[in-house]
């Protein structure tokens, strides 16, 4: 396996975005980036591979790539692997999230339970366990459960209260209501459209309002924070505040809204100048119990 510690963006534009993972430089779609590059095609040359769907879902190059490497991003080890989708097994625009769940569990002084709804590789599982939380981690792709486990090992949290869960969210909530469990925190980022284990159909705009009703019966009689995030076009950060807003009406508190950004540093050629421009992908809300 193949380890270096970090992630970056070099450049985007044309459609395109152009990033470091570790030792591997790739090239892979990316719709908002409408702008013009900043680099010279021979910079974009040099990427180990190159994923397009154009004519279906294709990489070139994918042979210079291992079955699967590690990098770190915010402190948190990640196994990457290219997919037949183009993905890697990370979201790296969630790192300021990851930074921003670790603060506030860290802070809050106390033991904290978090749940995590549809999980994907984890990230926001390491996030608040290495802070010290127990984590309920859902995701409905056995799949995915397994690489989130997997990265747990990377990061020495084999031992530590993390539970696995592989169900469709809005069955696993309902039966947690009825068991009685509660939980201090609830990190969700629903897909656009997405299946259960049992073929369960999932759509943002109709059952993200439920979601986030069944997060606030899940919350606990001393609630630390919400976090919402999505990748879904037209779902905007105001979007989200305001159906957290609906959901936790009269809880107090504070919210905030934004962008999630691909960003540098570190990745770009040393004569590169301004830096890389950050990269919108996905927004955010977030609730912080505390005002």
């Amino acid at each position: 396996m193949n380890d270096s510690p970090a992630y970056g963006l070099v450049d985007s534009g044309g459609g395109r975005k152009l990033e470091r993972f570790g030792k591997f430089l790739l090239d892979r779609p990316c719709s908002q980036a409408i702008w013009r590059r900043a680099l010279p095609e021979s910079e974009w040359q040099r990427a180990d591979a190159f994923f397009d769907r154009d004519k279906g879902l294709n990489w070139q190059g994918r042979e210079k790539l291992p079955p699967e490497w590690t990098i770190k991003v915010e402190g948190i080890a990640f196994r990457l692997s290219s997919t037949d989708f183009g993905h890697l097994g990370i979201f790296p625009e969630q790192r300021a999230s990851w930074r921003w769940i670790g603060e506030r569990v860290r802070a809050a002084g106390r033991p904290v339970s978090v749940l995590n709804l549809f999980a994907y590789s984890g990230g926001s599982t390491m996030a608040a366990a290495l802070a010290g939380a127990e984590v309920c981690h859902l995701d409905a792709s056995q799949g995915m459960v397994e690489w989130a486990r997997h990265n747990a090992e990377l990061n020495g949290l084999k031992a530590r209260p993390i539970r696995w869960i592989v169900d469709d969210a809005h069955k696993f909530m309902n039966r947690e209501i009825k068991r009685g469990r509660r939980y201090d925190a609830v990190v969700l980022d629903p897909p656009s459209f997405g299946r259960g284990t049992r073929g369960e159909v999932y759509k943002i705009e109709r059952d993200l309002p439920v979601t986030l009703d069944l997060c606030r019966r899940l919350l606990s009689n001393a609630p630390v924070f919400m976090l919402l995030s999505a990748h879904t076009p037209g779902v905007t950060p105001i979007v989200l505040q305001h159906l957290l807003e609906d959901a936790l009406a009269g809880a107090g508190g504070s919210f905030e809204n934004g962008e999630m950004l691909l960003e540098g540093p570190g990745s770009a050629p040393p004569t590169q100048t301004p830096p890389p421009r950050p990269v919108p992908s996905g927004c955010f809300a977030r609730w912080n119990a505390t005002p």
